[in-house]
């Protein structure tokens, strides 16, 4: 057996003072671990393969047990939850369909890099490699996709392998880990101690590193911060807001992480996402300097390489990166520096302005294009029902800064990224790894994580349709969130490219929908069916005045694919 983490109780044991240690079901050892690193809430569907762990939930009402309807949704709440709190978010499901189920919200945390940890009930020890009922070798099918994939065979090591999930998940570049649990294992006595609660370790920068970034930023006459990544703070956040306001930098962020930087600041002037506009492309080429703070800089942002092609780039490039191993696996920086984002903001502050003469105007004519691009257009005479831009930017003037605000994939999210702008960190619920049906668990988790704040899912029909079912789990706990639904009858990603690559030729991209208003009514929730851009204000607030679960579906032109173009008639 591996050594155990010591602690008081742990050396008293040790020494034969002070009281024993009680045998505990390993349900309950792992129970109580997850209480001491922290742990509120936990995401599930219930299955008898971790029934010991449910119940010891029973005696511990400081842990709130959240049970999903469908197990995708489970994860994704619990990815959401990890985004939020920068703690590991915790999701339970059962062993075969439960876990392939929720692979998809492990797969996001991996690419967003969320602290997550899925647990995962397994069949008993003495059938494994049988090919027992329901049984998935799982240290196979989640490597690629998580950061530590273990399974646990003897209850005392609970909590050390609990105590290495939260400090593995919080470490360096965030991201998910898997445990799996035989059912056995969770059922079977043992006298073990606990651990004391994890400490997450971040890499920051030295001082060689910031006299050197500040020397390549001196010399620069058109740098650009791109910022990016996880593991941000409110204090990073403002750090490098201050930083940039002091010298007039301009600021992009990264692919659907608006929400790092107050997007009404005068230095903010876009970001590196699908269907980039060509201005963000000719300031991303005149830039003579690239500081990319946090971000990897992956195909999305950089428009598939083609915006910054590998290894070596004409810019001068700073890469900022909580992993080590991420600094050069692409790109060949310059400068390369291994720190969580947030450690090297916080060290920001403590250097003086650089404040170069060109830079204020560099910064102001990009922001004059942000400006022109983030203006809604007028309706074209061919559109018809509701202007999506003009609910966006409604919602973007009406809500709270601290509205928190989700969407899963399709192209109905180029009008919110477009057209809204984020004002505080941890508001922007959306999955770099462009998974549908992610919006409406992540908005239920936003909702329950804060809920004197507003939480808005935008959704496409069809990215609704994936999981549906969860407004029952948002009537269940009381979760008021406000669904947008975007209708336009079909998969509209997908109907763009068919006509990008076979012009009039349909196929498998039209959707059959649902009553949404009489199945969300089913349900319990407020709903209603918005067919003009002026009754949407109005229904809105209605939604809000509701204080249950709503949804509001918006009748849109299936013909506007984007903000501007239009599928042929």
């Amino acid at each position: 057996m591996a050594d155990q983490i010591k602690t008081p109780l742990h050396e008293s044991v040790q020494k034969g003072v002070g009281p024993a240690i009680q045998p505990r079901s390993g349900g309950r050892v792992l129970a109580e671990a997850l209480r001491i690193h922290g742990t509120d809430r936990v995401f599930c569907v219930p299955g008898e393969s971790y029934i010991d762990v449910l119940d010891a939930f029973v005696d511990m009402a400081d842990i709130q047990v959240i049970v999903a309807k469908h197990e995708g949704a489970a994860a994704n709440m619990a990815e959401a939850d990890g985004k939020l709190t920068g703690r590991p978010g915790i999701c339970f499901v059962t062993r075969g369909p439960g876990a392939t189920h929720a692979s998809v919200g492990v797969h996001t945390a991996y690419q967003d890099s969320t602290p997550m940890i899925l647990f995962i009930g397994q069949v008993k020890r003495s059938v494994r490699g049988r090919e027992a009922f329901q049984e998935v070798e799982f240290r196979q099918m989640f490597a690629p996709l998580a950061k530590w994939v273990a399974e646990i065979e003897d209850p005392a090591r609970i909590p050390e392998y609990v105590l290495r999930a939260f400090q593995c998940a919080t470490s360096g570049r965030p991201g998910p880990v898997v445990l799996s649990l035989p059912e056995d294992v969770l059922g079977e006595a043992c006298s073990v101690a606990d651990t004391a609660r994890f400490s997450a370790v971040q890499a920051r920068p030295n001082a060689a590193d910031l006299e050197s970034f500040h020397s390549e930023l001196a010399q620069s006459q058109r740098p650009l911060l791109i910022l990016g990544g996880s593991a941000w703070t409110k204090e990073g956040s403002s750090k490098v807001e201050a930083f940039v306001e002091a010298n007039r930098l301009p600021v992009v962020s990264s692919f659907r992480r608006q929400d790092l930087f107050n997007n009404q600041h005068p230095c903010y002037v876009g970001h590196l996402g699908l269907g980039q506009p060509p201005y963000i492309g000719d300031l991303v080429r005149s830039a003579d300097l690239l500081i990319a703070l946090g971000t990897r800089l992956g195909d999305i942002p950089t428009n598939g390489y083609g915006l910054l092609e590998p290894p070596r780039i004409p810019q001068r490039l700073v890469h900022i990166h909580a992993d080590p191993n991420e600094l050069g696996r692409v790109f060949q920086a310059d400068l390369a520096i291994n720190a969580a984002p947030a450690k090297f903001a916080a060290m920001l502050g403590t250097a003086v302005p650089i404040i170069h003469p060109g830079w204020r105007s560099w910064t102001e004519k990009a922001r004059g294009e942000f400006e022109k691009f983030v203006s809604v257009p007028g309706k074209s005479q061919f559109s018809q029902g509701v202007d999506l831009g003009a609910v966006v930017a409604h919602l973007s003037e009406r809500l709270p800064a601290d509205t928190t605000i989700s969407n899963g994939a399709g192209n109905y999210t180029v009008w919110v990224h477009r057209f809204f702008k984020y004002k505080a960190p941890r508001t922007e619920l959306a999955p770099t790894s462009g998974a549908m049906g992610y919006g409406l668990p992540a908005a239920i988790a936003a909702k329950l994580r804060y809920p004197d704040r507003i939480s808005v899912c935008f959704a496409g029909d069809g990215c609704f349709l994936m999981y549906p079912q969860e407004l029952a789990t948002a009537q269940q706990y009381g979760a008021a969130i406000i669904v947008l639904v975007v209708n336009n009858g079909m998969y509209g990603t997908i109907r763009m490219h068919q006509e990008r690559r076979f012009p009039g030729r349909v196929s498998s991209t039209d959707l059959s929908d649902p009553d949404f208003v009489a199945l969300a009514k089913s349900f319990g929730a407020h709903a209603e069916r918005i067919e003009s851009t002026e009754a949407f204000a109005a229904a809105f607030e209605r939604a809000v005045e509701a204080g249950r679960p709503s949804l509001l579906e918006l009748c849109v032109d299936r013909n506007q694919i984007t903000p501007d173009r239009r599928l042929p008639l």
